[in-house]
């Protein structure tokens, strides 16, 4: 059965100037496949926008015939990664742990120990956005049995934001869909609330405030600490230059992401990955803003997977990286 649904056309280039010294045989190619996937998620979210953009720039950097696919987003990037479905693909920390743990909803009882950490992405706050014609500014203000959006089903903020608006005393009914399909159900009044866990500015976002007026709805103080305490969350702060229409910084709180590999991929192909990934995070940033925190001393932010070793080689030689030996697949 299919898992996923290919969206964007596989790049394929011939080897180019920049990376002359990959294609002419300067790097040992063995075991190389001759494409590669990146799993991401739906439409009108961060991921589907970062994992393309990043899976387009090594096709061409690398002349290797790849691209991003639409998932269900990270836990079913673990299952496909794991599997070797997908070459490539994009999760958060709390998905990944649960994932080790065998309680992964896409295959319980499976430990997906063959996906493997490759690189830092970015932090994933959660944040709560509704029409300002509903009057809502607050999450006290949300009503019993308001319907609200949480994404895709099994992804980051399915798994996690139910979980906290129950914590916080929200009641709700919950639905489910790609961002872009619940920015339309919330324009046409048929939802209440979405509930983003997505990098920002989060695209279905980004597109409903030009098409109509938005709240922003932030953590109280009382709040955010509550979730801290009762989820493997940081603090984060939403700023307000994020989205055109804000107009004051957001208290949210936030998972970092992390890009993994499936652990049996050579390390030579993987660490050429990171390179090309890491290298330059101006290029990154031109495929979007959240890359902003892509960079190599955030590879400390990953304590749950074990490296890949041809990422753990590449952040060693550049970044400075102490990887314990037992973090490192087949260390």
């Amino acid at each position: 059965m299919t898992l996923f649904t290919k969206m964007t056309a596989l790049a394929a280039t011939a080897a180019i100037s920049a990376t002359a010294a990959l294609a002419d045989g300067h790097v040992d190619r063995t075991g190389w496949p001759d494409s590669f996937t990146v799993g991401t998620a739906s439409q009108g979210g961060t991921y589907f926008a970062y994992g393309s953009g990043w899976a387009n720039l090594v096709a061409e950097e690398l002349g290797i015939s790849g691209g991003g696919e639409v998932t269900g987003g990270p836990m079913q990037n673990m299952a496909l990664v794991h599997s070797g479905e997908a070459q490539f693909g994009m999760t958060t920390m709390g998905p990944a742990a649960e994932s080790l743990q065998g309680t992964n909803p896409i295959a319980p009882g499976t430990q997906m120990n063959n996906a493997c950490a490759m690189f830092p992405m970015y932090q994933t706050p959660f944040a709560i956005t509704t029409l300002a014609s509903t009057g809502i500014t607050s999450i006290s203000d949300i009503p019993d049995g308001a319907r609200i959006g949480f994404g895709p089903a099994g992804s980051t903020s399915d798994t996690y934001f139910p979980r906290m608006m129950e914590e916080l005393g929200v009641n709700f009914d919950r639905r489910n869909g790609g961002w872009n399909d619940l920015a339309g159900q919330l324009q046409d009044g048929l939802l209440d609330v979405i509930a983003f866990a997505a990098g920002v500015p989060t695209p279905a976002v980004s597109q409903l405030e030009v098409q109509t007026d938005i709240n922003f709805i932030a953590f109280t103080e009382d709040e955010k600490e509550q979730i801290l305490g009762a989820f493997p969350v940081s603090p984060f702060t939403i700023g307000a230059d994020t989205y055109e229409t804000m107009e004051e910084d957001a208290q949210s709180v936030s998972m970092w992401n992390f890009a993994i590999a499936n652990c049996e991929l050579p390390d030579s192909f993987v660490y050429a990955v990171v390179d090309t990934v890491m290298s330059d995070n101006e290029r990154m940033m031109n495929i979007h803003r959240a890359a902003r925190s892509t960079l190599p001393e955030n590879w400390d932010r990953n304590g749950v997977l074990q490296w890949h070793p041809g990422a753990a080689k590449w952040f060693s030689e550049n970044a400075d990286a102490d990887i314990a030996a037992d973090m490192i697949f087949g260390g």
